[in-house]
């Protein structure tokens, strides 16, 4: 991060919420400059964007520019991840994390067509996101300096008592209220809730807490049969109708979340070190997902499935930890794409309840072949054959005991 001494113009991740309003006038008020509000609609929703020009422009930004990057942020990023297999910690389908080097990116993009020579963001000393913008900044704009006011001695605003009362202060209008239980931040793949009485892991998740799933309790009794199809790995029709990106993630979010499906509730461990307690809704992420799995199993060969495998691990840390611009990123795609030059076909979801676990699946690419896999005679498989296979696959466990054996016998 480049010093910060005398910039003339800064480019602000505004996201219309209570933290970036009061960051605007202060960041006028503490480098005398001008602000420019760059906002990145991945889907969050007509609720949160809803006057956000306005807003910002009242909050003293000298203009504000939202960039509509949905499609981009699903086919570039999400969809990619989801093909990788990339889950945090076994449970986490990242959808915070996999936004925020585009929205980064967009920011990025703002501030050099706008002029500006600084960069601010609004996230917190203790959380994952300050690595994630930061080193998208480092890596697609290293020349411009960062701003991160919640890192600065001189930035008292760290309570929503204190933000409410510096607008109030200044005559600047916000429709926040000091009585916000959740801390959320929303997509279209998923939403994220912490705060409140998440706080304590021991306190079941409450039900005022979710917003795009009902609970599975209370879900439709009948299950429903969803089925998603692929070409190349890439989620192209859902129940036989194609659809664009957008229309397809929206579709699978509305099936989902009918559902009751895509709820977790997980501790993980930030980058920075720390404990957190995260709940997460990923509807239509994770039918997706399921379906990418299901189709994964007919047409990857076994070393090609483990070795995906092994790599989704490592992908998990990539996107949790923001370094998403980065050569070993690239190669790893690279590898994730050849891979998925065979996922091509039809997979069924079934939704039940909360649950979505695959019921059917059909590919062109299928190594699946009934014939080869029946206890019945075939002409690839002779039973005789699994003799001499056994005998070497196990030769280095016999070797050990014959070994062991004998030392037993030279002792006595």
């Amino acid at each position: 991060m480049l010093p910060v001494t005398n910039p003339q113009k800064i480019c602000i991740a505004y996201s219309g919420g209570l933290d970036t309003s009061c960051i605007i006038p202060w960041l006028r008020e503490n480098y005398d400059c001008e602000v420019v509000a760059a906002v990145a609609d991945v889907g969050q929703g007509d609720r949160e964007l809803e006057g956000i020009e306005e807003k910002a422009k009242n909050s003293g930004a000298s203009s504000c520019i939202v960039v509509d990057l949905k499609r981009e942020f699903l086919e570039a990023f999400a969809f990619p991840m989801a093909l990788s297999g990339a889950v945090y910690e076994g449970r986490y389908l990242m959808g915070t994390s996999i936004a925020r080097p585009i929205i980064a990116k967009a920011q990025v993009e703002a501030a050099l067509t706008t002029g500006c020579d600084a960069l601010a963001h609004g996230c917190t000393g203790k959380g994952n996101d300050q690595v994630r913008f930061e080193s998208t900044y480092a890596a697609l704009a290293p020349q411009l300096s960062v701003i991160a006011p919640w890192r600065l001695p001189n930035f008292e605003l760290k309570s929503r008592e204190a933000m409410l009362g510096y607008l109030k202060t200044r005559n600047i209008p916000c429709a926040a209220s000091a009585e916000k239980i959740y801390s959320r931040d929303a997509n279209i793949w998923h939403i994220s809730h912490e705060g409140g009485a998440l706080e304590d892991p021991w306190n079941a998740p409450p039900e005022d807490v979710w917003m795009l799933t009902v609970s599975p309790q209370q879900a439709p009794d009948q299950y429903q049969d969803v089925m998603v199809s692929f070409e190349k790995g890439r989620p192209i029709a859902v129940d036989g109708k194609s659809l664009g990106s957008v229309a397809l993630m929206n579709t699978l979010n509305a099936i989902g979340g009918r559902h009751g499906v895509g709820r977790v509730d997980i501790c993980e461990n930030r980058l920075v070190g720390m404990k957190s307690r995260g709940v997460y809704e990923t509807p239509g992420g994770t039918i997706l997902t399921e379906a990418f799995r299901g189709l994964e199993q007919l047409v990857y060969d076994r070393e090609t499935l483990h070795y995906r495998e092994k790599l989704a691990l490592d992908f998990a840390k990539i996107i949790y930890n923001g370094t998403w611009y980065s050569p070993l990123r690239e190669a790893m795609w690279a590898a994730f794409v050849s891979m998925a030059e065979v996922m091509t076909g039809d997979v069924v979801v079934r939704v039940f309840k909360g649950s979505a676990q695959t019921a059917r699946r059909r590919s062109p690419h299928s190594l699946f072949s009934h014939s080869f896999a029946t206890f019945g005679t075939d002409v690839v498989y002779d039973h005789a054959d699994a003799t001499g296979f056994i005998r070497l696959f196990a030769l280095p466990s016999r070797i050990r005991a014959l070994q062991a054996m004998q030392a037993i016998d030279t002792a006595h």
